[in-house]
């Protein structure tokens, strides 16, 4: 027993991953084998990217101690702001990046409002969610621009692997999600966002810039969601103003139930994937398995407590443990 708690403490996403495991041997069964058949497969991971990206990011700022509310908000506002200075003749690469920035500039805000201020980064974000609505529909000008025809969306819609497996988004997605593990698990910065989250009158007593190291995960975590947030644009082909609403929720949803905690100082990327995949698997499965489709918030919101509950049952016993030791 002893060694099950020590092993959660070190891997708190490993919870998550035998729920999904369970849940994937359930709706097999249930589907009557149609659920791990190519076709669905390919289904299912051609959109994991465009709310994996988003959780990874949420994933990296809840490590850090903070919350955003606005992903969803900044998932809508950059492939509108591309796909308007696009329509205005801008080239796909200066369009992209001019996206990117706007993305990296509301997490600069978001990050130095709450840093600044001493504000709970759940108020700063909930503002900044309403004000990214809004002007993605004020940018819009009402009406979704036409993107033009002339795009590289194979460069990240585009089906590539065995049997035409994986969009080129999911490459993306994979190779991000290898960067930020390696950063927080091999970096100096990684370990400074962990002590930050951990607890932050300490790691400012050890000399670690604990505003900038927040700054920057806000940052991240709006340049993810921006990024993802163009996968869903370019794999649709239209940039509606509405993309994204409810994403934050489901985001924090995913890196809680992947073992986050939200107090700060624990989680993982692959934890926060674990979580998205679950979201995914359950919104697929239920449907496969001709269950009505409105249990899909119901099994979120009840993994979600779940998570939370257990997570804190297990932290608990294996503290414990540990002083009876």
């Amino acid at each position: 027993m002893k060694r099950l708690f020590k092993t959660y403490l070190e891997k708190p996403e490993l919870a998550g991953l035998i729920l999904l495991v369970l849940l994937i041997i359930l709706f097999q069964v249930r589907s009557h084998g149609v659920f791990l058949n190519a076709d669905n497969l390919r289904g299912i991971l051609g959109i994991l990217p465009e709310a994996g990206l988003v959780a990874i990011g949420v994933t990296i700022l809840m490590i850090s101690g903070e919350f955003d509310l606005s992903v969803g908000s900044v998932f809508a506002l950059m492939p509108m702001t591309m796909a308007v200075l696009m329509v205005h003749g801008w080239p796909f690469p200066l369009a992209l990046f001019a996206g990117l920035l706007v993305s990296a500039a509301i997490g600069f805000v978001n990050g130095y409002v709450t840093i600044r201020f001493a504000i709970p980064s759940f108020i700063t974000t909930l503002g900044m969610l309403f004000m990214a609505r809004s002007l993605t529909v004020v940018v819009s000008g009402g009406f979704p621009p036409l993107l033009p025809v002339d795009l590289p969306n194979w460069l990240f819609t585009a089906f590539v692997g065995p049997g035409n497996m994986f969009r080129m988004s999911f490459l993306w997605f994979v190779a991000v999600a290898v960067l930020t593990s390696l950063m927080l698990s091999r970096t100096n910065f990684g370990n400074w966002i962990k002590a930050t989250g951990g607890f932050m009158p300490a790691a400012a007593a050890m000399g670690i810039p604990t505003a900038r190291v927040k700054i920057v995960c806000f940052m991240l975590c709006s340049v993810l969601s921006g990024f993802a947030g163009m996968l869903q644009v370019l794999r649709l082909g239209s940039p509606l103003p509405s993309i994204g609403e409810g994403l934050e929720l489901q985001a924090v949803a995913a890196a809680v139930i992947g073992g986050a905690s939200l107090t700060g100082g624990i989680g993982t990327v692959m934890g926060g994937i674990i979580g998205t995949t679950l979201i995914r698997v359950i919104d697929n499965g239920l449907v496969l398995s001709h269950v009505d489709a409105n249990w899909f918030k119901f099994a979120i919101g009840f993994l979600t407590i779940f998570a939370v509950v257990a997570n804190a049952w297990m932290r608990k016993r294996a503290k414990a443990i540990k002083m009876e030791g």
